[in-house]
């Protein structure tokens, strides 16, 4: 009988850079379930599967609610297809949440390269004399403050 390939804590840690914490974290919400020897903490090939879905729902930006709802409809033994129509909605509902942050995102960029080209074109022209006289006269005035400090 040849035995499944297992996992320590720190290796899977390790190989996909995320925090020993962070793996008990998921197994304090029910998205992981290692088995134990003794006090250590024993992962199979499915939790480094979960983990592999956990952290690519975490990078797209699912809650982990709605990752442990889509990773926990696997096991109803109907050929994945409750897990599949599930996970198809919610990334269709994702896409369009990203896309609409993107929007958002690219009208405060283009609002700040806006202001950036203004202020440029500001910053170019010569500076009013009154103005000039006025920002000596402050410069002058906490140089004084600052020597007598």
């Amino acid at each position: 009988m040849k035995s499944e390939r297992t996992w320590t804590i720190s290796e899977l840690a390790r190989e996909f850079k995320v925090t020993p914490r962070a793996l008990r974290f998921y197994e304090d919400r029910g998205l992981l379930s290692p088995r134990r020897d003794g006090l250590n903490r024993v992962y199979s090939l499915r939790d480094r599967g979960r983990l592999i879905l956990i952290l690519r729902g975490k990078r797209v930006g699912f809650p982990l609610t709605e990752i442990k709802e889509i990773l926990d409809l696997y096991d109803l033994n109907d050929g994945e297809r409750a897990q599949m129509q599930t996970a198809l909605k919610k990334f269709r509902a994702r896409a369009i949440a990203l896309e609409a942050q993107r929007e958002d995102l690219e009208g405060a960029i283009q609002a700040l390269a806006d202001g950036v080209k203004w202020l440029e074109g500001r910053l170019a022209e010569p500076a009013p004399k009154e103005g000039l006289a006025a920002a000596r006269a402050f410069e002058k005035e906490a140089k004084r403050r600052l020597q007598e400090a």
